[in-house]
């Protein structure tokens, strides 16, 4: 049996499953510290179920603690950013385009040094020793306890960051070492400030899985225990430690994954109403489609792999204003709904409110809102239909109208149907689909490197070697081999470098292999 837990903004859910079936669901209003909702929300599940502790072979954890970090700029490390790129990329230094106050909060330690590579592999520069010892007796004499380091190209050829984290942490040992060609993609900009972002977050990242843990140990559940990652498979807790920016976007990600388990469909649009944000995705072949432009995280620019979502700020705790027709969000009450909200006691007119003035859903005190005006009523509704209708439009790639599955807490906000779709979808156990995504999770292996196509290396034979490494990560990952499938495959030629150059993009995804420990039982 596995254990899902979703944390968010406004509710913390878990679920309770035994492969596809849900034995047992909670939702508990986020805590101030997080970590102590965690531990309400399994005694709870624990005790709905009546399963023991013992029982549970696995525990998954979506959560929103990094991406909150960044983009409040707090709890983050000084960090160095070392690029090799010259004599090149000397124009545009690190951080260039980061808005003040989270540079600030990060601290602009740019170090330039020499090195890097051409597509092809070729050296723009050698690395200089002397001048990275340097680098490095300058970062201890800082005090800087985090290091990014970033290279020309280093997807395609990761030696020299390699040999530049070697040489600096000979002069400063306990330093935290992020490489950019361990986290994203090709482009030098994005890729180096995800790497950035990922070694600010080197010490909070330690501090939250040991809180996980925990709270793990505290309802007596001793069993390995897997973060949630932004494209819908699973990391060890190694392994979050190390990358906590694959964390970013994962409570999207696993909404539309449980969507897809509940729903039965595999392609369609997702629309996941919390508390605080309404979600809108695209499911392709059952997991999130991929969003190919570069994505901002705290106004900053990165181009590690992110669900396509288009956020609204509509949800079940946003104010109700009241301007002639009416208008809801983006201002919400979060998780503090259940004390601020009319139905509730409070005198806040928020969405819930008005959803149950409508008859939509039946949930605190129905007499509080009684007085509202129907016209009000109305008014607010129609603008959460149209708004939400508008983003699915967007989100689609043909005219045509496709099923939509809603799922989240606040999908009581939406009627029977939405205009322009085939049909709403509202299925069993939506109100916890992001803790379902989290519990059937799997695990995956990446690859996105580009290939000299030609003589030596042709088309179909470089996409098998893509589609061959995929799948070994994905295992190395801890995916049964037997289970492992490509579900993603891109192929894009590039015109602007010389020869045959393409640039493969492969995902492949399979089981996780249940009894694997790891450091979560330590």
């Amino acid at each position: 049996m596995r254990v899902g837990i979703d944390v968010g903004g406004t509710n913390t859910d878990a679920v309770l499953m035994d492969g596809d079936r849900v034995l047992a669901e909670v939702k508990n209003p986020t805590s101030a510290d997080v970590t102590t909702g965690i531990v309400e929300g399994l005694r709870s599940l624990l005790a709905r179920s009546g399963v023991a502790p013992e029982a549970v072979e696995t525990v998954m954890i979506g959560t929103t603690h990094f991406t909150n970090a960044v983009v409040e700029a707090r709890r983050l490390l000084q960090v160095a950013s070392v690029r090799l790129g010259l004599p090149a990329t000397r124009s545009l230094p690190p951080m260039v385009d980061w808005p003040e106050r989270l540079a600030g909060a990060v601290g602009r330690n740019i170090y330039l040094c020499h090195g890097g590579h051409e597509f092809d592999g070729r050296e723009i520069a050698p690395l200089d020793v002397d001048e990275l010892k340097r680098t490095a007796d300058d970062i201890a004499a800082r005090g800087l306890r985090a290091v990014a380091i970033s290279s020309v190209f280093s997807p395609i050829n990761d030696e020299l960051e390699r040999r530049a984290a070697e040489i600096i942490r000979e002069t400063a040992p306990d330093v935290a070492i992020s490489l950019s060609s361990e986290l994203g993609r090709l482009g030098l900009l994005e890729r180096e400030n995800a790497t950035i972002m990922n070694a600010c977050l080197a010490e909070l990242a330690v501090h939250i899985t040991e809180a996980f843990r925990a709270a793990l140990r505290e309802s007596g559940i001793d069993a390995p225990m897997y973060i949630s990652q932004n494209d819908g498979t699973l990391m060890t807790v190694e392994q979050a430690e190390r990358y906590p920016v694959s964390t970013f976007a994962s409570g999207p990600t696993n909404s539309m994954r449980g969507a897809a388990l509940l729903s039965g469909l595999q392609d369609c649009a997702v629309v996941d109403i919390g508390g605080t944000t309404s979600d809108v995705g695209m499911l392709v072949n059952g997991f999130p489609r991929e969003a190919k432009s570069t994505i901002e995280v705290g106004e900053v620019r990165t181009n590690f792999r992110m669900p396509d979502v288009l956020p609204l700020g509509i949800g079940g705790g946003s104010h109700v204003h009241r301007n002639g027709s009416a208008t809801v969000g983006p201002q919400s009450v979060g998780y503090l709904l259940t004390s601020l909200g009319r139905v509730f006691g409070g005198d806040t007119l928020t969405a819930t409110d008005i959803a149950v003035a409508g008859g939509l859903a039946e949930v605190g005190d129905p007499s509080r809102v009684a007085d509202l005006d129907p016209a009000l009523v109305a008014s607010a509704l129609d603008d959460i239909r149209t708004r939400i209708a508008e983003a699915v439009d967007r989100m689609k790639t043909a005219s045509t109208p496709i099923p939509v599955v809603v799922v989240g807490g606040g999908s009581i906000l939406l009627g029977k149907d939405l205009p322009g779709t085939a049909e709403l979808v509202r299925p069993d156990h939506h109100a916890v689909a992001n803790a379902i995504g989290a519990a059937i999770a799997q695990v995956g292996g990446e690859v996105d490197q580009m290939y000299a196509v030609g003589p030596q290396l042709s088309r179909d034979a470089a996409l098998e070697q893509a589609r061959e490494l995929a799948a070994e990560r994905a295992v190395a990952a801890g995916a049964v081999p037997e289970s492992v499938r490509i579900v993603d495959q891109e192929e894009l030629a590039l015109a602007y470098v010389p020869g045959n150059a393409v640039r493969i993009k492969v995902k492949a995804v399979g089981d996780l292999q249940l009894g694997r420990k790891t450091s979560a039982t330590r």
